[in-house]
């Protein structure tokens, strides 16, 4: 079952080919070596949501209703079939099972990232998305342990431009289009040190919260 995008189509059938190989590796790559699931998920062009509903809250970003998750552990023949059943589709990774995310400005994560990389901190994958953020991806729990870990930290007063996702979230996965503004990129890519155990928040949180903080003022 597939599905199209307000009725455009790609002039160039060489240009479409490559792009659904490219996303089938990148589906591949997060299932079979970095153990995540996939969810297909939606897109958008002109504003409009290929969910075809006018009134849609996430043009372009959120999960496909009559599609399945392409499981961990998926190799590339198994995503590649799965895939296939749905052209077009952005890849979305399910938030609260391998990892939360904890998002901030996109400036303040590029000054925290180069702050904790000097601090020798450990860090996980961290992605930028065309609207301007930058989104951390830490160990499961940290979106219900965030209001908590800021009291502790002196920071739960303070007007933070700082947000933690958690489960029944999604988030766009590179290389994929970000609700027609364009390709969610990564600043630090996965590995396989990183992908299956991402740092816990509270050794990120401090960093963020300041820098933001001081981005803010």
């Amino acid at each position: 079952m597939g599905f199209t995008i307000g009725g455009i189509r790609e002039k160039r059938s060489g240009s479409r080919r490559r792009v659904r190989t490219t996303e089938c590796t990148a589906v591949a790559e997060y299932t079979g070596l970095w153990g995540w699931d996939v969810v297909p998920g939606a897109r958008a062009a002109a504003g409009r949501c290929s969910c075809g509903d006018p009134s849609c809250t996430a043009p372009g970003a959120h999960p496909l209703s009559f599609a399945g998750p392409v499981p961990a552990g998926a190799g590339l023949d198994v995503a590649t079939k799965a895939w296939s059943e749905y052209p077009g589709a952005t890849i979305l990774l399910p938030v609260g099972r391998s990892f939360d995310v904890i998002e901030v400005a996109e400036a303040a994560g590029r000054r925290a990232l180069v702050r904790l990389e000097r601090m020798g901190l450990p860090l996980g994958p961290v992605c930028a998305t065309p609207t301007g953020r930058a989104r951390f991806f830490v160990a499961p729990g940290a979106a219900a342990e965030l209001p908590q870990l800021l009291y502790r930290m002196g920071w739960d007063d303070a007007d933070l431009d700082l947000h933690c996702l958690g489960p029944g979230t999604h988030v766009t996965a590179p290389p994929s289009d970000l609700g027609g503004l364009g390709p969610v990129r990564w600043l630090r890519p996965p590995t396989l040190d990183t992908a299956g155990a991402p740092p816990q928040a509270r050794l990120l949180l401090g960093t963020l919260a300041y820098i933001c903080h001081r981005t803010h003022f």
